[in-house]
């Protein structure tokens, strides 16, 4: 390759095509392609890689804490769990009308892991995704507050195509903390997907918000009104290695 056309090339940003273009060439050469071939395959790779790119950006944006993917879920383990409904919901089809989803169920059930994983779909498809612990989120959005910089802090929650917020209910909420999360789910209502992760039930929510029973209405009526709820029984996956060793 000469010079001026790996400037050029640098120029339109097309890092594979430069990488790769001597090598195709000679390939295409070896093989008697004709050119319209050769420019095919020097664009499916140079499209490939920025895909690539792309889906990594998303993932090291979405914050996850891992990748976990469906593949890697234990159905069998569960007591109790739908995986019709749970395969799916990787299909991404909630999200094309904002609707949400709620994993229901005890510490350790993977809950966190469907989620995540959902999170990681959404980034393969070129989504843009954010996973947030709720007790994280909210003191976020406290300090924000205090700063005098909320509004911009809500942004950042009410953005992402998919938001992920994993233990909601592990820890109380007070009422500034309930205003908080109410303002993050009434700005994302029908708008964009969330997806939750709780250890209480629906009727039980209103011990998480500051026994209010008001703003926990107001809460449920913006998730539930377009939501799939997933509900899973069973023991801790920690301990399963445990339980199959006794």
């Amino acid at each position: 390759m000469n010079n001026t056309l790996d400037t050029a090339l640098r120029q339109l940003n097309l890092p594979w095509i430069r990488a790769n273009l001597d090598e195709e060439v000679a390939l295409a050469v070896r093989k008697s392609r004709p050119h319209h071939e050769l420019l095919e395959r020097l664009v499916e790779g140079e499209l490939a890689t920025r895909f690539s790119r792309s889906v990594e950006r998303r993932l090291r944006q979405a914050r996850l804490p891992r990748r976990p993917t469906l593949a890697s879920f234990d159905f069998n383990w569960p007591n109790r769990i739908n995986a019709d409904q749970v395969r799916h919901l990787f299909t991404l089809n909630f999200m094309e009308n904002a609707s949400n989803v709620v994993f229901i169920g005890s510490v350790g059930v993977g809950k966190s892991h469907l989620a995540a994983a959902l999170a990681v779909q959404a980034c393969e498809r070129r989504k843009n995704a954010l996973f947030v612990a709720a007790a994280a989120m909210l003191n976020d959005l406290l300090e924000a507050g205090q700063a005098g910089g909320l509004p911009k802090a809500l942004k950042r929650y009410l953005h992402p195509d998919l938001l992920v917020v994993d233990e909601l209910g592990y820890l109380p909420i007070d009422k500034l903390g309930a205003e908080l999360l109410f303002q993050v789910l009434a700005g994302r209502y029908e708008k964009a997907s969330t997806v939750i992760t709780t250890n209480r039930i629906y009727i039980d929510w209103v011990q998480t918000f500051a026994n209010d029973a008001a703003m926990t209405s107001a809460v449920l009526d913006r998730v539930v009104h377009h939501c799939e709820t997933v509900v899973i029984e069973g023991k801790s996956f920690r301990m399963k290695n445990r339980v199959e060793q006794e």
